[in-house]
């Protein structure tokens, strides 16, 4: 039986997930290293899902595995300093889909980054992403799905932002495990990104 982080977690083996997050902090592996693999986790996680081997309470469950080892990494990472924001930048996990383990690797990479951030958390409905855009006034928007069926609520998303006029003084990045060109093409986003590094290298770009 293979006991790497990746397979116990997408496994749901919530006590070993633990003691090997435990092990692999004790032998020095790098934080980003251990949420970098937690996201994979997830990602099969996403796919047992779309193909019925799991069900929503898996998804809660492994939701709950992903709060407990960013808990215990997060800590670690080195915050950067308190100076002056370098901008704001709004993050949703779009209506329809409760994942969370990429986006808030992301909220706390651009954190740690200089960026003010404000996470919505998962199933944001659209006219709460428009309200919340208009309030807070970011520069950039960056929105997350992990589920295939949640890109039209993606697309929405940014519909309903052209709508509102908000939409040209925006920069719009998505992210998720399917995402890739051809669906940033599809709901009109400015960038899609593979994971948190990118995001932040949009927004020093951006911004």
């Amino acid at each position: 039986m293979n006991n790497s982080l990746i397979d116990l977690m997408a496994d749901l083996k919530e006590a070993e997930v633990t003691d090997r997050v435990n092990a692999m902090i004790k032998d020095g592996i790098d934080p980003l290293e251990i949420l970098g693999q937690a996201r994979t986790a997830m990602e099969i996680v996403g796919q047992r899902f779309e193909t019925s081997e799991y069900f929503i309470p898996d998804l809660v469950m492994a939701g709950e595995i992903l709060t407990a080892i960013s808990n215990t990494v997060k800590p670690l990472l080195t915050r950067g300093g308190e100076g002056p924001k370098k901008g704001r930048v709004l993050i949703a996990t779009v209506e329809g889909d409760i994942h969370d383990i990429g986006k808030d690797i992301v909220v706390f990479m651009l954190d740690v980054s200089g960026y003010e951030v404000l996470d919505l958390g998962i199933d944001v409905p659209v006219d709460t992403v428009v309200e919340k855009v208009r309030e807070f006034q970011p520069r950039v928007v960056g929105l997350s799905a992990f589920l295939t069926l949640a890109f039209d609520s993606m697309k929405r998303t940014i519909e309903a932002l052209e709508a509102a006029g908000l939409r040209d003084n925006l920069k719009i990045m998505i992210g998720g495990g399917q995402i890739d060109e051809e669906i940033r093409q599809y709901v009109k986003a400015d960038a899609f990104g593979r994971d948190a590094v990118a995001a932040v290298g949009f927004c020093k770009q951006w911004l």
